[in-house]
């Protein structure tokens, strides 16, 4: 296919070999647009870059590595996004190192929504797991789109509970866009496609490097007003992800734990240092001074209304499962499991992998 006569500019430079972001950056400020650099003479050019780079860009910038960005592009879910493009995401532009180009599949529209980055480890534990999801979904309700790295564990976990609330939820990855990695989250991938937004800063073909995925956590923390980590070790990604977002002027959230679980240390170290504690969704909402109006309480006027009201309050704030609220509320579990479907069409709780619930509003 024909490459966009407004896009191929930048193709030709974001693909150059030797040509990095910021050398980009400093050539753009210079001569005002792609066209303009690749009409430049050597001599203006290794001005800024070096010799060898000056040469590449007379000579016509990526020539092969072209054809591969176009025939992604032909996909019409897949969109190149420029520093001068509207749809470019605001939020980035205020980072100190935004992308000249962001390769982004799915709804474009959702990078300028107002959004928090959930983060954590890899080899979460269950009740991680059911914490990062809750709170995804409570966020998403709220109107914040729900910004994580498609790893597994809480990231994936974040990204199900955004896709679950009406703001959805975008995925920064450390490979191009026609990859999926880690192959397991092939089906999240999908749906956060279909949905939401894949999103990365390198082009198609690019494999799962070590150094691109550090890298990308600053685009995470970049597309957020904040950065919450739901269980991390000492020393992991996620702490980086969280310092990233405090250097661009974002606000750190942290998920407490048990002073014994190796996985709340990060966490721990975080709030010492000044992170946000937050047990719940409303934690988050208040800090970044988001107001939601409150859902209705059901209504007294019925047995049942009654029944699914004393179930509300037995569920409390933590993962809960059918048989302890049948225990708790003394109801069977079969009227337990209706009530909790009542409660889950009003949006007031949301069912979480494993059969349990979680107080959402």
């Amino acid at each position: 296919m024909a490459l966009d006569r407004d896009l191929e500019p930048w193709l030709r430079l974001s693909l150059l070999p030797g040509l990095g972001d910021l050398a980009f950056r400093r050539l753009l400020a210079v001569f005002g647009s792609p066209e303009e650099i690749l009409a430049a003479d050597h001599a203006s050019l290794s001005k800024i870059v070096p010799g060898k780079v000056a040469s590449a860009i007379c000579n016509g910038g990526a020539g092969d590595r072209l054809t591969v960005a176009a025939n992604w592009l032909e996909d019409p879910s897949n969109h190149l996004i420029t520093l001068a493009d509207e749809t470019y995401p605001g939020a980035l532009l205020q980072i100190a190192d935004p992308p000249p180009v962001l390769y982004v599949k799915g709804m474009v529209n959702v990078l300028n929504q107002p959004a928090l980055a959930i983060v954590g480890s890899r080899h979460a534990t269950p009740q991680g797991v059911a914490i990062a999801e809750s709170l995804a979904t409570a966020l998403s309700a709220a109107g914040l789109t729900i910004v994580s790295g498609l790893a597994l564990g809480i990231d994936a976990a974040a990204h199900r509970g955004g896709l679950a609330g009406r703001a959805s939820s975008v995925a920064v990855v450390g490979t191009g866009l026609d990859i999926v990695y880690p192959a397991r989250n092939r089906a999240l991938a999908h749906e956060l496609a279909a949905k939401g937004a894949l999103v990365s800063e390198f082009q198609p073909g690019t494999p799962p490097l070590g150094a691109n995925f550090p890298r990308r956590n600053r685009l995470i923390s970049g597309l957020a007003r904040g950065c919450l980590v739901v269980e991390a070790a000492a020393h992991s990604g996620s702490l980086i992800t969280a310092r990233l977002a405090n250097d661009q002027g974002r606000e750190v959230f942290a998920v407490p734990g048990s002073i014994h679980a190796p996985l709340a240390k990060g966490c721990h170290q975080l709030i010492r240092e000044g992170a946000k504690l937050v047990e719940t969704a409303q934690d988050v909402l208040e800090e970044l001074g988001i107001v939601v109006m409150p859902a209705p309480a059901p209504s007294a006027s019925h047995e049942t209304d009654t029944h699914a009201r004393e179930i509300l309050d037995h569920i409390g704030f933590a993962p809960c499962d059918i048989d302890t609220l049948s225990a708790r509320s003394g109801l069977a579990s079969d009227l337990v499991a209706s009530l909790l479907t009542q409660l889950e069409i009003k949006g007031v709780i949301a069912a979480l992998p494993g059969g349990i619930y979680q107080r959402i509003r």
